[in-house]
């Protein structure tokens, strides 16, 4: 890397990362003030056919940049009057078991319901569960604490969230997600599991899913992401995430008073948790903020950066399950802002 700066030692980096067998593949798109810095291919999205990627059509699993996606659902349901987010969740979904304690929508949104996270293998489940199924997972466990007294990253505060939206808009998530996101943002290579699977094009196009082993890369198991759609179910193309991320960034779609609320940290006694309704509010490795989102699922990788002051947006996906390679993801976002 010595010599490169810019977008060069971005390019070099992430050209790295398949080189040294890091990733299978990987896609980059960046746009800077609306345009595309870098928009490229790294590596084959399928080893064995060698098919090579391209960020407009390559179909990955965006993991929990699906959270980004529910946080804009959920706050177009509030403008309509749809949902309120400090009522009750059981206001909306009274049949669900109740805890020692009452928790809101706002709660689920932001990670601090006192929902447990995954045990064992949960992550990786193969039923072909509705939102409403998915529940039975974690139905009849107490809360780990008290609702706003501590925050706890889980997928399936948003299946709760995705199952409360569901009932009180009396439409299913993913069709009240593709009328009132996803067409309107012209996402029209974002798919839940179940319109991916009726899209033969979209298909054609999609990555195979990985396991990093120690000295070679092996398929992933088979999981069926449906019920966690909310979470982290979400299918899409790098150019589709930077859209996102663009529409995020110019607050298209929802009020700004709306977007202040989504991407706002919430305070723990007196500290942020550096996570809003959907969405990290946090800084990057240098100190910069950003709003976005990690992901890491089965098969997959993913950052969506959204840098506000700068107007960056940096969307990158990858098709393997926690490579570790945060570290050198950050380092060619870093060199970006050098360019």
């Amino acid at each position: 890397m010595e010599g490169l700066h810019g977008l060069d030692k971005a390019d070099a980096l992430f050209n790295n990362l398949v080189a040294e067998k890091k990733v299978p593949c990987l896609g980059v798109i960046i746009l800077s003030k609306g345009e595309t810095v870098i928009q490229k291919g790294y590596g084959f999205s399928d080893l064995e056919n060698r098919n090579k990627i391209d960020p407009q059509q390559t179909v990955f699993r965006i993991a929990s940049i699906s959270k980004c996606i529910t946080g804009l659902a959920l706050g177009k349901m509030m403008e309509a009057g749809i949902v309120d987010l400090d009522e009750s969740f059981y206001t909306y979904v009274p049949y669900y078991p109740k805890k020692k304690y009452d928790f809101t929508l706002r709660q689920l949104a932001s990670h601090t319901a006192g929902v447990r996270g995954y045990r064992g293998k949960e992550y990786a489940l193969n039923q072909d569960y509705s939102i409403k199924d998915g529940i039975e997972v974690f139905k009849n466990d107490p809360l780990f604490f008290e609702p706003g007294t501590s925050y706890l990253y889980n997928s399936f505060d948003f299946v709760l969230l995705s199952l409360a939206m569901e009932e009180a808009s009396g439409i299913p998530f993913r069709e009240y997600v593709n009328e009132h996101i996803l067409m309107p943002l012209g996402l029209n290579n974002t798919f839940s599991p179940a319109d991916f699977d009726v899209s033969s094009s979209a298909v054609e196009n999609k990555v195979e899913f990985y396991t990093k082993r120690a000295l070679y890369f092996t398929k992933a198991v088979a999981v069926n992401n449906k019920y966690k759609l909310a979470g982290g179910g979400y299918l899409s193309t790098c150019e589709d995430v930077a859209k996102l991320g663009q529409a995020i960034l110019e607050r298209k779609l929802l009020k700004v008073s709306t977007y202040d609320q989504l991407l706002t940290s919430q305070i723990i006694d007196g500290k942020p948790t550096y996570y809003g309704l959907g969405f990290q509010v946090s800084q990057d490795s240098n100190g910069r903020p950003f709003v976005g989102h990690i992901g890491n699922s089965v098969g997959a990788y993913t950052n969506l950066f959204i840098y506000p002051e700068q107007e960056k947006v940096v969307s990158i996906l990858i098709n393997c399950t926690d490579p570790k390679v945060q570290p050198f993801l950050d380092e060619g976002i870093d060199a970006i802002f050098e360019g």
